[in-house]
């Protein structure tokens, strides 16, 4: 507990009355940092920091990256902004190296400045410099790494665009006309001014500077999938020094980062975009040291080493596996959807598809929470929205919240008892084909991009059969795993392990699993307390 002479040694404080000082020494939080520890991340709610001893850091994330943009030494606070202007921090603070700070919660800092006007008034002169930084800093152009040149519509153009969007890679995207000769595109120029035409993925991601290698052969844990579920489990992995891996074949974020407006995860009363969940999710892992490699997936385990087979030769062994593989979206069927995939076709929905349906006509085929939330995003930037719906409403499987969102909405028109039969078009979507069930009539309908999100499924038939599988291809665990008679030993399988001992599963690829952003989170947190409680045992 610091005491008032303490704090009468700092110059803000050394004026106020000793009433006020007694108050103060009653009412602040004492903290002491180690090295590197954050004692406020930006977003959070307001309150005032005063340094006693060492030096903090604040830090900002600019164009994707945590950058430094200032210092604080002792005698010197931070929050000036929120507390003046009643608003969350705009930086994050952290310790530079030992160090202690008080604390002053709303409460008290109203109260003190109650008791000593001078206090509010000497906080609003600072806020009004340190505003003006962060403006300046705010107005920067982004720091990209790479250039998009292509066509407007060039499909290719736009899963590259995609990939890199979801990857948080900050690049431009030039659009130039089409080359009548039928030139390759499109080019990704890199920042040292050479090009790739046309570049698969992970040519791409190494050129830009993501990781597509493990940096070793062996790790405490490896995560196969960086979905809601594998990010938790990585985070809670490495803040517990256990040297972890993650696996993903896209970007951070798996289905869940493709959500463009996710209403009921706890802590966000506005929603957040999966793609800024991802974001959030993938710095706070990397900051405590997990890796994650893109562009890469597991082809085969060893259930009894657990060795990591990846496609491309590789292999990486782990002490402990998680498999939070998640779902694959199912494709349309319909006559010659292959033609159209990127030309007005899509599986799933991002934010960054809004340039795709700028001023179009949208059609959303499906009933679930995504195509709900996929509707109401593109309602904003479509000419209209039609969501094809199967069944004969949405209740049976969409949120009330949502159903109460969509019917306020006057560009969304939800059709019941109507799927898509056939697609037309010169090279890219012009119409669609609807069959009403009720009057078995069809009618073409034009809509030039359509949004498809009608399930998905496991993809685990890579997976050897000593990871025993329910009928549709999801991985038993816990009590269903020791049923199995893939089983092998006495004990009983932890709460989240599959028929191979030391292998777990998370998320929507688990059996029973109940497909919520929230429930993965949970079940990466709660993976790693069982891989502790594994390796424990296997020691």
């Amino acid at each position: 507990m610091i005491t008032g002479e303490e704090l009468r040694g700092i110059p803000i404080f050394s004026p106020l009355p000793p009433e006020a000082i007694d108050y103060l020494a009653r009412v602040v939080e004492d903290i002491r940092l180690l090295p590197g520890e954050y004692f406020v991340h930006e977003g959070e709610a307001r309150a005032l920091f005063v340094v006693i001893e060492g030096t903090i850091e604040i830090t900002k994330v600019v164009s994707g990256e945590e950058r430094p943009i200032g210092t604080r030494t002792p005698g010197r606070f931070f929050g000036e902004v929120p507390m003046t202007l009643s608003t969350n921090f705009p930086a994050s603070g952290r310790a530079a190296g030992p160090a202690r700070i008080i604390k002053l919660d709303v409460t008290a800092y109203y109260t003190l400045a109650a008791m000593a006007p001078s206090v509010p008034a000497k906080v609003a002169w600072l806020a009004r410099r340190y505003l003006d930084a962060i403006q300046a800093l705010a107005a920067e152009p982004p720091d990209v790494v790479a250039r998009v040149i292509a066509p407007a519509s060039d499909a290719r153009a736009r899963a590259l665009s995609t990939f890199l969007t979801r990857n948080h890679v900050a690049f431009d995207r030039v659009t130039v006309e089409a080359d009548a000769g039928g030139q390759p595109s499109p080019v990704l120029e890199l920042r040292d001014g050479s090009r790739l035409t046309d570049p698969p993925r992970r040519e791409a991601a190494g050129a830009v500077g993501l990781d597509v290698e493990p940096s070793a052969a062996d790790y405490d844990v490896v995560i196969l999938g960086g979905g809601p579920a594998g990010l938790t489990a990585a985070v809670n992995a490495a803040a517990e020094g256990l040297r972890t891996v993650v696996i993903e074949r896209l970007a951070p974020g798996g289905q869940a980062g493709t959500s463009t407006r996710i209403e009921n995860y706890t802590g966000f009363p506005f929603g957040i975009s999966g793609d800024d969940l991802a974001g959030r999710a993938l710095t706070q892992a990397t900051r405590l040291g997990a890796e994650l490699v893109v562009t890469r997936t597991a082809t085969a385990v060893d259930p009894t080493t657990r060795q990591v087979t990846l496609d491309g030769g590789e292999s990486v062994r782990a002490a402990a596996l998680l498999i939070a593989t998640g779902v694959e979206w199912r494709t349309l069927p319909v006559p010659g959807v292959e033609r159209y995939l990127g030309n007005g076709v899509y599986y799933g929905a991002a934010r960054s598809d809004a340039a795709v349906a700028q001023g179009q006509d949208v059609g959303i085929i499906g009933a679930g929470n995504s195509a709900g939330q996929a509707a109401l995003f593109f309602a904003r930037h479509a000419r209209s929205v039609t969501m094809l719906v199967r069944g004969p409403a949405l209740e049976a499987s969409m949120s009330r919240y949502l159903i109460d969102q969509i019917r306020g909405v006057p560009g969304i028109r939800v059709e019941t008892g109507s799927q898509a039969v056939g697609l037309h078009g010169d090279g890219a979507l012009a119409a669609v084909d609807v069959l009403d069930s009720a009057s078995a009539t069809t009618s073409t309908r034009p809509l030039s991009v359509l949004f498809v999100m009608i399930g998905a499924d496991a993809a685990t038939d890579w997976l050897p059969p000593e990871i025993a599988r329910d009928a549709h291809g999801f991985i038993l665990t816990g009590a269903d795993a020791g049923q199995a008679p893939e089983w092998p030993l006495e004990r009983r399988p932890f709460a989240l392990e599959t028929s191979a001992p030391g292998v777990f599963a998370i998320g929507d690829v688990r059996s029973g699993s109940v497909k919520r952003v929230a429930a993965g989170v949970g079940e990466g947190g709660m993976a790693i307390a069982f891989t502790h409680q594994f390796l424990a045992l296997d020691r």
